[in-house]
């Protein structure tokens, strides 16, 4: 089992900046690559970017130029560094963890990102 728990989200003014945390526990070990989703009021779930255990990284291309996935394996925690933001930013940003063996996958709470313009 491998827990998600996220952090630093918040309110911002159009064209901010801000870094949320996501810091996993448990079976870390087991954890294959993970992950930033965001759910917004216009859109189903999108996945917004991607980081491997080799530090391979993706991005939508909403976020791309934007935004910067990284990990820091010493804290356990990987980061979302978003800057630039607009309105339609705004939304829940979830942590994602997948695991192929014992194949899982794992989600954190979720934190809500405002975006004021």
């Amino acid at each position: 089992q491998v827990h998600l728990v996220e952090s630093g989200g918040g309110l911002v003014q159009a064209g901010g900046s801000l870094r949320i945390s996501c810091t996993a526990s448990g079976s870390i070990d087991s954890i294959n690559y993970m992950a930033w989703y965001r759910q917004t009021t216009a859109m189903q779930r999108e996945l917004v970017a991607t980081i491997t255990n080799g530090g391979s990284t993706g991005y939508a291309d909403s976020v791309k130029g934007r935004f910067t996935i990284s990990r820091d394996n010493a804290k356990n925690t990987v980061y979302l560094q978003m800057n630039s933001l607009k309105g339609e930013d705004t939304g829940v940003y979830s942590c994602y963890a997948y695991s192929r063996w014992p194949i899982g996958n794992y989600w954190g709470q979720g934190t809500q990102v405002t975006v004021s313009s």
